[in-house]
C-alpha cells in the first residue's frame, strides 16, 4: 500500500533533478521487486513507472529484463491492466525478443473478443511488434475480421494488413480479393483506410493495382473526403504513365475538382496529376487545361505561405518543358520570388528562370538577376542594374553566376543579340566579391573574342579596363579575386592587338611591377602577350620610319629588355622559358637597332629610311594566320586517310637521352599552347588544360610587307635562324 504510483514517480523526477539518475537508480530497484508481486494491479502500476522511465521519457534504460512480467501484465483479464501491457510492448519488443513466440495465443484470444476495445489495443499493438512468424500465424485471423460488424475494427485491421504485407508479403496474395471487396465498404472510414494501404504498396509496383481503377474512380466521382481524393488522384497519377487510356478518362472529374475545390492540397495533387499523367499533351482543351493550371499555381505563388510558394514553384517547372509560353506570362510574380528570405524558394525561381528566357527577355531577366550581385552604377553605363538585394550569401551569388553564364551561352549564345553587352556583364561578375569564378569567367571571353569577329574590338578595349585595374592585381592572391580572369585579357589584348588603341600603354600594364603575384598561368599569357603586342607595334613604325621613330624604338625595346627580366625569377618553368627567350629576342632587336645607330654615325653606307629586316619578320610568327573557332571534337571528325597507320613509327625512337631533349623542344614550341594539326592541315591550338581555343588557318590574301628582294630574303632567312635558335636551341 505504500508503492509509488506513476505520478508519484513523474513528481519525484521532476524534484531531484540535480540527483536524477541516483533517483531513477533508486525507483528501478523498487520496480525489480514490484513486477515479482503476485497482485496484478501492482505489477501492472510497475510495468507502467518502468515504461516510462526506460521508453517514454527516452532516458535510456534497458528494460529487455522484464520482457516477460510485460506478457503477464499483456494477458490481465482487466483492460486497463491489459493496455498498459500492449503499450509497454510497443515500447520495448524487438523483433529479436525472446517472449515474441508466447504472444501467438495471447494476440488471437484477445482479437476474437468481444470487447472491441480490447480487440482495438490487440492490433495496435501487433502493428508494432509483429514479426514474420507472428504475421504468418495470424494472417487468416486478421482477414477473417474483415466482415466484422463494427467498423472501428474493420478499419484497424485493414491497416494492420499492412503492416503483415511487409513481413509476409505472401499474405497480400492471399488477402488481396477480400481488401479489394472493402473498397465498397458502406463505412467511409473502412474505404479510406484500404485507399490508403494500397496507395502505400502501389508506390512499390503500380502495376499490380490496375485492375483497382474502375472501384477508384467511382469512389473519385462520389467521395467529399479531401484527404481520400488526395490519395486516389495520387494514386491515378502513379497508374496513368502505365494505361494511356486513364487520362482521358480522368480529365473531366480532375478539372471539375481543379475548378470547384478550395482546399490547396486538393488542388495541388490534381494538377500535379494532370502534368506526370500526360494530360497537357492529349490535343483538344490540352492548352487551356494547361492555361487553367497555370493560372491556378499563380495563387500559390501569392499566398504567403512559404510551403505553397514552393510547391508552386514546382509544379511550375514541370509545366514549363511543354507550356513555356503560359509559365512566361507570370514572369512578374515568379520574379518576386527571387527575392524572397527564404533559400529554397529563390533557388526554385531560379531554376524556373532559366528555362523562361528568350531572346526577347534575356537582358531584363540577366539585369534582375544582377541586382543581387552588383550595386547600380552611374558612372558606369555597362552596369545599369537595380538596387542590389541584401540576400548576398557567397553559395547563391555564385549560383546565380553559374546560371547566368549557362542562360546566354546556351544553344551556342542562341539568346544573346548583343555581344558587346555580354562581355559588359562577364566583366562586371568578375567584380563580384567572396565567389571564385574567375576560370569560368575567362573561358566565357575568350570564347565570345573568337566567335564573335564584330565584338572583337569592344572585347579589346574592355579588356584594358581589367588591365589596367590596380585593385585587381593587388588583391590577387585573395582566393575570391578571380584574378584569373586576366589570362583572358592578356590573351584577348595579344590576339587581337590590332585594336587597341594605345599598344604601348598596354605593354606598360603588362610589365608592372605587380603582376608577378599573379598566377603562373596567367604570367605565362601576360610574356607571351608583351611580345605579340610588341610585334605588331614595332611592324606598325615601319610605315612611318624615321629618327624619331627609330628613337622611340630603342627605348621601348631597351625598357622591355629589362622589364622582362622579372619573369625570369619565377618559380615556374614554362613563364622563366618564356621570359628568356623573349629576353633574347629583345636583345637581339635593341643590338640590331643600336648596330644600325653606329653605323649612321661612323657614315657607313646605310640607308637610315629602311627599318631593320628582323621587325617586319616578326608579326607573321602570330598573324599570319587567322585564329578560327573550332570545336573541341572537331578532330575526331576528321576522316583518318586510308592507308595510314597512328601506331607506327614514323622514325626509329631515339635513345632516352636525345628524347629527352626532344620533349623540351616540343615544349617550348608554341609558347605553351599544344598543336596538333586538323584534317585541312590547319593549326589547331589548345591550351595548357587540354581545352581547344582555336585554328589558324593561312590567309588566302597575305598582305606584303616591302621586302621581296633577294638581299632581304637572305637576311629574312638569317632572321628566322637566329629566332629559332634562340627559341628552340641550336
Amino acid at each position: 500500500m505504500f508503492e509509488k504510483t506513476l505520478t508519484d514517480l513523474i513528481r519525484g523526477i521532476r524534484t531531484n533533478k540535480k540527483n536524477e539518475q541516483k533517483y531513477i537508480a533508486a525507483c528501478l530497484q523498487e520496480i525489480r521487486q514490484e513486477v515479482r508481486s503476485n497482485d496484478p494491479d501492482v505489477k501492472a502500476v510497475a510495468i507502467s513507472k518502468l515504461t516510462y522511465v526506460c521508453s517514454l521519457q527516452m532516458l535510456g534504460y534497458d528494460m529487455s529484463w522484464a520482457s516477460f512480467h510485460v506478457v503477464e501484465v499483456m494477458s490481465s483479464a482487466k483492460f486497463l491492466q491489459k493496455r498498459t501491457g500492449y503499450l509497454a510492448a510497443t515500447q520495448s519488443f524487438r523483433q529479436d525478443t525472446d517472449v515474441l513466440m508466447l504472444t501467438t495465443n495471447l494476440l488471437k484470444k484477445d482479437l476474437a473478443s468481444g470487447n472491441h476495445l480490447e480487440v482495438g489495443v490487440a492490433l495496435n499493438g501487433l502493428a508494432h511488434i509483429v514479426t514474420p512468424d507472428l504475421a504468418r500465424d495470424l494472417c487468416q485471423d486478421l482477414v477473417s475480421m474483415l466482415n466484422h460488424s463494427r467498423p472501428y475494427v474493420r478499419k484497424k485491421v485493414v491497416l494492420v494488413l499492412y503492416k503483415l504485407f511487409l513481413k509476409f508479403p505472401e499474405a497480400l496474395r492471399l488477402s488481396f480479393p477480400r481488401l479489394k471487396e472493402k473498397l465498397e465498404d458502406p463505412d467511409p472510414s473502412v474505404v479510406c483506410a484500404v485507399v490508403n494501404v494500397i496507395c502505400e504498396l502501389a508506390r512499390k509496383n503500380p502495376k499490380n493495382y490496375l485492375s483497382l481503377a474502375p472501384q477508384l474512380f467511382h469512389i473519385l466521382n462520389t467521395s467529399s473526403n479531401n484527404w481520400m481524393l488526395i490519395k486516389i488522384i495520387k494514386l491515378f497519377g502513379a497508374l496513368t504513365p502505365l494505361e494511356p487510356r486513364l487520362a482521358k478518362k480522368l480529365l473531366p472529374p480532375i478539372t471539375q475538382h481543379i475548378q470547384q475545390t478550395h482546399a490547396m492540397s486538393l488542388l495541388y495533387e490534381c494538377i500535379h496529376t494532370v502534368i506526370t499523367g500526360g494530360m497537357l499533351n492529349l490535343g483538344g482543351n490540352s492548352d487551356s487545361l494547361a492555361a487553367m493550371c497555370v493560372n491556378k499555381l499563380r495563387t500559390f505563388l501569392e499566398d504567403t505561405d512559404q510551403n505553397l510558394k514552393y510547391v508552386g514553384l514546382l509544379a511550375l517547372a514541370k509545366i514549363l518543358p511543354t507550356h513555356p509560353r503560359l509559365v512566361s506570362e507570370h514572369r512578374d510574380i515568379i520574379l518576386r520570388c527571387i527575392d524572397d528570405p527564404d533559400i529554397s524558394i529563390r533557388l526554385r525561381a531560379l531554376d524556373l528562370v532559366v528555362g523562361m528566357v528568350n531572346k526577347r527577355n534575356c537582358t531584363d531577366i540577366v539585369k534582375r538577376l544582377m541586382a543581387h550581385l552588383l550595386p547600380s552604377s552611374n558612372s558606369d553605363p555597362t552596369a545599369n542594374y537595380s538596387p542590389p538585394s541584401t540576400l548576398l550569401e557567397p553559395a547563391y551569388r555564385a549560383d546565380i553566376i553559374n546560371r547566368i553564364i549557362y542562360i546566354c551561352s546556351q544553344n551556342s549564345y542562341s539568346n544573346i543579340t548583343n555581344f558587346e553587352w555580354y562581355i559588359a556583364v562577364l566583366v562586371d561578375l568578375t567584380y563580384v566579391s567572396g565567389v571564385k569564378v574567375g576560370e569560368m569567367l575567362a573561358q566565357q571571353i575568350m570564347d565570345v573574342g573568337v566567335r564573335v569577329k564584330s565584338a572583337r574590338q569592344y572585347c579589346v578595349k574592355i579588356m584594358q579596363r581589367l588591365i589596367s585595374d590596380k585593385n585587381l592585381l593587388e588583391n590577387c592572391k585573395l582566393s575570391d579575386s578571380n584574378a584569373e580572369v586576366l589570362y583572358a585579357a592578356a590573351w584577348i589584348s595579344g590576339e587581337y592587338c590590332s585594336f587597341l588603341e594605345n599598344p604601348v600603354e598596354t605593354i606598360e600594364f603588362l610589365i608592372q611591377p605587380g603582376v608577378t603575384k599573379l598566377s603562373h598561368n596567367v604570367q605565362a599569357v601576360y610574356v607571351h602577350a608583351v611580345l605579340k603586342i610588341y610585334a605588331y607595334w614595332a611592324n606598325s613604325l615601319v610605315y612611318n620610319w624615321d629618327d624619331d621613330a627609330k628613337q622611340e624604338l630603342i627605348q621601348i625595346t631597351a625598357k622591355l629588355k629589362d622589364k622582362v627580366g622579372m619573369f625570369s625569377s619565377c618559380t615556374d618553368l614554362e613563364v622563366q622559358e618564356r621570359a628568356y627567350n623573349i629576353r633574347e629576342i629583345f636583345s637581339i632587336i635593341h643590338q640590331d637597332l643600336i648596330n644600325e645607330e653606329n653605323n649612321l654615325k661612323e657614315g657607313n653606307d646605310y640607308s637610315s629610311q629602311k627599318a631593320p629586316a628582323i621587325i617586319a619578320e616578326l608579326p607573321p610568327l602570330f598573324f599570319f594566320y587567322e585564329l578560327n573557332p573550332v570545336a573541341p571534337k572537331a578532330q575526331k571528325k576528321v576522316p583518318i586517310p586510308e592507308g595510314l597507320d597512328l601506331d607506327a613509327w614514323i622514325n626509329e625512337p631515339l635513345p632516352e637521352s636525345e628524347n629527352n631533349e626532344s620533349e623540351e623542344e616540343e615544349e617550348s614550341y608554341g609558347y605553351g599552347y599544344g598543336q596538333t594539326f586538323g584534317g585541312s592541315g590547319d593549326l589547331i591550338f589548345s591550351n595548357g588544360n587540354g581545352a581547344t581555343v582555336g585554328r589558324r588557318r593561312v590567309r588566302k590574301n597575305g598582305r606584303k610587307n616591302g621586302y621581296e628582294s633577294e638581299d632581304n630574303e637572305e637576311l629574312r632567312e638569317k632572321v628566322y635562324v637566329t629566332i629559332y635558335s634562340v627559341l628552340f636551341g641550336n
